[in-house]
């Protein structure tokens, strides 16, 4: 994709339009007693210490590394097949942008936290915008039977994108409790909100909501008013797990402790700067090797980064320091990477 081109996926994407919904209060039906206080969900076990007092003075006193205005990446060699493999233990994944990757597991197409807007805001014309292209043109997407979706921040659940897979595919979205009230607003309605440690069929796979350190919030009043979370998809095949948006936190151990080692383990390395204020709520690259550690993950993915400047690190930081912590704990390279947007490998 080149900078002619960067906008394919806005032109796609013109006709959906999305409400403002910057003083929306989802209500909350269905309430689990342990991390929902009567008005809003929490952590457990921690204190996130993320305030919004904590980003003001974030705001008032940040540094942030420069970053490209923009960097064109190399066109993916070719589309995604619609259908991988009739095989379910075959698999392959395929980096797009950000948090967003297609993994196919064997005929199951399943796309993590699906972002192809150039800006991740309440608005189109403000907020932070993307600086590399996407790995896969909107179009070039095979069909996609389930999504993913760890939370409501609008760098994972871009309103625009899910309208436009709802209108194609109509994937079964699986999300947190709350989070469907911001869907069903756009018209959305194939949508399963769960609380943490619940579970839907799909097909011959099982899908878990699962824990993770972390809070919700798409305006001014509904901070923690929906729950954030990771996902896991089991099959006879072997266990995928996407850890969304998250800390470093005992939900790791808890969840391999359940269901055993992952296949392939999706973690986050970026936006992680500076720690005093990301440190409870966004892994850094020696974070997620120790989640990678505690999980025992087969092979483990770096995502959330490269895409969209949100915190201060600089943009290469996150790959560098990924290199450096997997030396330090001993971990085999081999074990725990990153790919290029578009590029993919046997998972």
């Amino acid at each position: 994709m080149t900078t002619t081109e960067r906008h394919s996926a806005e032109s796609l994407l013109s006709r959906f339009r999305a409400k403002l919904q910057l003083f929306s209060k989802p209500e909350i039906v269905r309430a689990p007693a342990r991390h929902w206080d009567g008005q809003r969900f929490r952590n457990l076990g921690t204190d996130t210490k993320h305030s919004s007092w904590a980003a003001l003075r974030w705001l008032k006193s940040r540094q942030p590394a420069a970053w490209p205005t923009w960097v064109d990446s190399a066109p993916s060699p070719e589309k995604p097949a619609a259908c991988h493999s009739e095989q379910l233990a075959d698999w392959r994944v395929t980096y797009v942008n950000h948090a967003t990757v297609l993994v196919q597991i064997g005929p199951w197409n399943v796309l993590t936290d699906p972002v192809w807007s150039d800006r991740v805001s309440p608005v189109t014309f403000a907020g932070p915008q993307r600086v590399r292209s996407v790995g896969i043109a909107l179009d070039d997407l095979p069909p996609i039977h389930a999504v993913l979706l760890s939370h409501d921040h609008y760098d994972h659940l871009d309103i625009r994108t899910l309208m436009w897979l709802h209108a194609r595919d109509r994937p079964l979205i699986v999300t947190g409790l709350g989070v469907d009230a911001v869907l069903h607003a756009h018209g959305i309605d194939n949508v399963a909100a769960m609380d943490w440690w619940q579970s839907l069929a799909l097909g011959p796979l099982t899908v878990f909501f699962l824990p993770a350190q972390h809070f919700s919030g798409r305006g001014v009043r509904d901070r923690n008013r929906t729950l954030w979370g990771s996902l896991l998809v089991q099959s006879s095949a072997g266990c995928l797990y996407f850890a969304g948006d998250t800390g470093y936190g005992p939900h790791f151990q808890a969840i391999a402790e359940q269901f055993g080692a992952p296949r392939l383990a999706l973690l986050p390395i970026g936006a992680y700067a500076p720690r005093w204020f990301m440190g409870p709520v966004h892994m850094d690259p020696a974070d997620a090797v120790r989640a990678h550690q505690d999980l025992q993950a087969v092979y483990s993915l770096g995502i959330h980064f490269n895409t969209f400047q949100l915190t201060d690190e600089a943009m290469e930081a996150p790959v560098e320091r990924l290199t450096e912590a997997l030396q330090a704990a001993g971990v085999d390279a081999a074990h725990f990477g990153v790919l290029g947007e578009g590029e993919s490998r046997p998972a």
